[in-house]
This record gives structure tokens, sequence and C-alpha cells, in this order.
């Protein structure tokens, strides 16, 4: 009798456990990272999307989101935010998730900055 409710225990944990590591989180959920502005010697290049990057639109550079893919970006400083597309690959500095162009970055931080804590969040 005591072995089988050990046994029972055992296998609620086990499937409790299971269960605990299935949660997906939803693409759309927010996250915080980093966010970095580009130079102005990417003006007038090529984009990874095949796009001639304007640091005066409001677009993006992301790893891994699709391109066109609409991304909303708040600074955690001071609760600004700015809704830009994605169009190129990047960053590739360790601990950023967006370079953002001028205008972007603008939009929600000062230049002076060079990169900011941010929260971001997929709304298309």
């Amino acid at each position: 009798m005591m072995k089988r409710f050990i046994l029972v225990i055992i296998m609620m944990i086990s499937t409790l456990g299971i269960f605990s590591f299935t949660y997906k989180s939803d693409a759309t959920d927010a996250k915080t990272s980093f966010a970095s502005y580009y130079h102005d010697k990417f003006e007038g290049r090529k984009t990874a999307s095949g796009e001639i990057f304007d640091n005066d639109e409001l677009t993006a550079a992301n790893r891994t989101i699709p391109f066109g893919t609409k991304v909303k970006i708040t600074n955690l400083r001071n609760g600004k935010s700015v809704v830009v597309r994605i169009n190129d690959r990047g960053p590739f500095t360790k601990g950023r998730a967006f370079d953002m162009s001028r205008a972007a970055f603008e939009e929600i931080g000062s230049l002076s900055a060079g990169h900011l804590p941010i929260e971001y969040e997929i709304v298309d």
C-alpha cells in the first residue's frame, strides 16, 4: 500500500514537472533589453531586407523578428514609445536587441545616451 502511494506521488510530481516546462510564451509578450541607433555611415546602404537605409524613417534591425514586423519600443527611463518596422538584421553587440534608425531613437531618447534600456512588443 505504501509503495503504491509513493509511486502515485512520484507520478504526480513528474506530470506537474513536465507540465511546467511545456508553457510557451506568446511572441507578442513584452520583453526587455537594450537598443542603440545606427551611425550616419549606414545612410544609403542596402539593408538585409534589400531596402536602402534611411536614418529619417522609423525602422530598426533585429536578429530574428521577420522583416516588415512592427514593434513598439518603449524607453524604460522615460516611458516614451515609438513603433518601428523591422527592415534589417542586427545588432551584433551582445545584450542589445535592436539597432534603431536615428529618427526612431530620437523619438524616445537622446542620441547622446548611445543606448537605452527598453521594453518591446510586437504590434503587427
